[in-house]
């Protein structure tokens, strides 16, 4: 058996309406909270959209013992004002999204270095708040996170004192970018670590695989898995679970997204067996988050077991992660 304390997922799309209603139980039963993305249509941009949206979870998760970290989308239209009275209501994430870079991104920020914008960065350091970043370029779609990185080398030399997250890295050249620098943090999910991109074209074309930022090379998943195994101290999990019913992923546009959120754990556990780490599964989890981003240790335990969970073909219309096949380890 293994008991992980305080469970955290730092990187979580749970939707809305009818979607959060069937998805928000999956991390809320697993997790003591989770950091969740503002890309909503349309985009959580303010405090009262956010607090909205948090009831919203709140009543979708129900009994269950799980906080729900909110955070805005990044607009040229915050200010100090805002950002204070987000700050005094425990609002302490800023979402940035480079336009039409994922999902849910068309209102994003056309020029990130664009001096609004460091202004609004300047103010969340003072006020000790945190910048997510999706950072991908609009290139070639192997590059575009490399693309990226002179962006994050100014921001993290210009706002020294922000801590700045890597979301979902998934390039094995932007590990020692994160290394570099002190303010500069990371998080991995289980698709990266787990898959390449032979998961999604390999054997003709499995829309459910497809992602953004998209999954590369074998070396990339091989080196990303290494951090994720020695819980490397910049980096935290963050399933990037993203739900899309099944319809949109099996079309002609194909929505990026994987939802992992019911077996994330389970798959972990597995990955980390194998390579003889369970060890360093509650530092990856749980320790590294609530160091990295000061969060408390809950009195929240999830155990699992050595026994065969059979991962469903669907969640409510939704393809998981691992659909169909049998993972190792299950919830007590």
């Amino acid at each position: 058996m293994i008991q992980l304390q305080s469970p955290y997922d730092m990187h979580l799309h749970l939707r809305d309406g009818e979607m959060l209603q069937n998805v928000a139980k999956y991390t809320a039963k697993y997790f003591s909270g989770a950091l969740v993305m503002p890309n909503l249509t349309p985009p959580i941009t303010s405090i009262e959209l956010a607090l909205s949206y948090k009831e919203r979870i709140q009543n979708a998760c129900g009994d269950c013992d799980f906080n729900p970290l909110m955070s805005l989308y990044l607009t040229e239209e915050l200010n100090k004002s805002v950002l204070e009275k987000a700050r005094e209501v425990g609002i302490v994430f800023l979402k940035l999204y480079p336009k039409g870079a994922t999902t849910g991104s068309e209102s994003g920020v056309s020029k990130v270095l664009d001096n609004k914008i460091l202004e609004i960065l300047e103010i969340s350091q003072e006020l000790g708040m945190f910048l997510s970043i999706h950072g991908e370029s609009n290139g070639f779609s192997l590059d575009r996170e490399v693309e990226f990185h002179p962006v994050f080398r100014e921001l993290a030399e210009s706002f020294p004192r922000l801590k700045i997250i890597f979301e979902h890295l998934s390039d094995h050249r932007s590990i020692a970018l994160v290394e570099k620098y002190d303010n500069l943090f990371a998080t991995l999910t289980l698709h990266h670590i787990a898959l390449s991109l032979d998961d999604v074209l390999g054997g003709g074309l499995n829309p459910h695989h497809f992602c953004k930022p998209i999954l590369k090379t074998p070396k990339d998943r091989d080196a990303l898995l290494e951090v994720a195994l020695n819980a490397h101290s910049k980096f935290s999990f963050g399933s990037d679970s993203a739900p899309h019913l099944r319809e949109n992923k099996e079309c002609a546009k194909g929505a990026a997204g994987i939802f992992s959120a019911p077996l994330a754990l389970l798959g972990l556990a597995e990955l980390f067996e194998k390579h003889n780490k369970l060890e360093n599964l509650q530092s990856f989890v749980s320790d590294n988050a609530r160091r990295i981003y000061d969060l408390p240790k809950t009195n929240k335990i999830i155990k699992l077991v050595k026994a065969p969970f059979e991962v469903p073909q669907e969640f409510n219309g939704i393809v998981p992660l691992f659909a169909g096949k049998t993972l190792a380890w299950n919830y007590a």
